[in-house]
């Protein structure tokens, strides 16, 4: 399944900063049972967004109208716990593009960049700097360049390097999951194929 190209994203973002957000708060275990990666958005931060009734939580981030944005910031050791893919689907399925965090766990790190979203990890002087412009001004933008691997806010000019696998770039660039990667590569594949002995 291929994603739309990430460039350049300039986006205002919600704030949650909180630390060691796992797996299972971001979808709890009793939604994992849909193999599609589609409707895992409704149920993102399900217990902590909804009232056992179904009612929003008014205090929860995603559920106060003053923010808005394709970038969630989160607080360090962002997505620990199991290594379920239908977190990453959560996150994306709700719209964020990129999560920005001073630490991700690696397997979150790497699920989310195999659904299009760019995980970028900033020093903890740089995260503290991102909540405080959010918390002065809820719409503060925060640009993230993928070419350039940086990422800054708009309001003060702050921006911080950030790293990612040299593969996994090209294909957030082009747009590519594992498998747009190798039909994009096929005539290569096949050339290689008959040069082979059997």
């Amino acid at each position: 399944m291929a994603y739309d190209k990430f460039t350049i994203l300039k986006s205002s973002a919600y704030p949650l900063p909180i630390e060691n957000v796992d797996t299972d708060q971001i979808i709890p275990a009793r939604f994992l049972k849909a193999t599609e990666r589609t409707g895992f958005g409704d149920n993102l931060f399900r217990d902590w967004r909804y009232n056992n009734d179904g009612s929003p939580k008014a205090d929860f981030v995603l559920n106060k109208g003053i923010y808005s944005g394709k970038i969630l910031v989160g607080g360090r050791n962002f997505g620990s716990g199991s290594s379920r893919e239908h977190a990453a689907w959560a996150v994306y399925d709700f719209g964020f593009r990129c999560v920005i965090s001073s630490f991700f766990a690696d397997i979150f790190k790497n699920n989310c960049l195999n659904v299009g979203v760019l995980p970028v990890q900033v020093s903890e002087k740089m995260a503290i700097s991102i909540f405080q412009a959010i918390d002065k001004d809820p719409n503060a933008e925060i640009l993230v360049d993928l070419q350039k691997q940086e990422v800054s806010l708009t309001g003060t000019g702050q921006s911080e390097n950030f790293d990612i696998n040299g593969y996994k770039k090209e294909n957030m660039l082009n747009g590519f999951d594992d498998i747009d990667y190798l039909q994009n590569i096929i005539t290569e594949i096949e050339q290689f194929e008959t040069q082979r002995p059997f």
